[in-house]
């Protein structure tokens, strides 16, 4: 690593700590010409996964943009912060573990459906009736009787 100071290329490492729960590390070295000290931070290096839209449109997957969907639907709800930010952290460890460089918006969609069922019913009807634009209440019925049913079958 070179001196940011005088461009020396070697440092001695005086101390590492991990930071964003184990995904980076902050070393603080020292340049072994000049004596003095900077921080550096090392990360791992992700391929880029690309969400393809319906409309066939591919963009970079971003993980605030999932987070704020979430949020969307579970506004004015008991779902505390916590809950909305390790779905998104399993999803987002979902998309990544798959090792597929292209991931479609029905599959994400799909995935938020899943992890919102099991946290809270309003939330989830809230998020399928956007993503699966619900065209009228028959729609919206068809979908609280499926909930009902797993509901009732879950208790059995």
């Amino acid at each position: 690593m070179r001196c940011v100071y005088c461009g020396c290329e070697e440092s001695k490492v005086i101390d590492s700590r991990s930071i964003e729960e184990g995904n980076a590390i902050r070393r603080r070295r020292e340049c072994v010409k000049c004596g003095k000290r900077f921080t550096t931070f090392e990360t791992v290096e992700t391929t880029p996964l690309l969400v393809i839209k319906n409309s066939g449109v591919r963009q970079p997957y971003d993980k605030n943009k999932l987070k704020n969907g979430i949020l969307k639907a579970c506004e004015k709800r008991p779902v505390a912060m916590c809950v909305v930010d390790n779905l998104v952290d399993e999803i987002t460890k979902q998309l990544y573990n798959s090792l597929e460089q292209e991931v479609s918006s029905k599959k994400i969609g799909e995935l938020v459906m899943s992890g919102l069922k099991g946290i809270d019913e309003v939330a989830y009807i809230r998020f399928a009736s956007v993503y699966r634009q619900f065209k009228d209440s028959a729609t919206f019925i068809e979908e609280m009787k499926k909930i009902f049913e797993q509901s009732s079958n879950d208790g059995k």
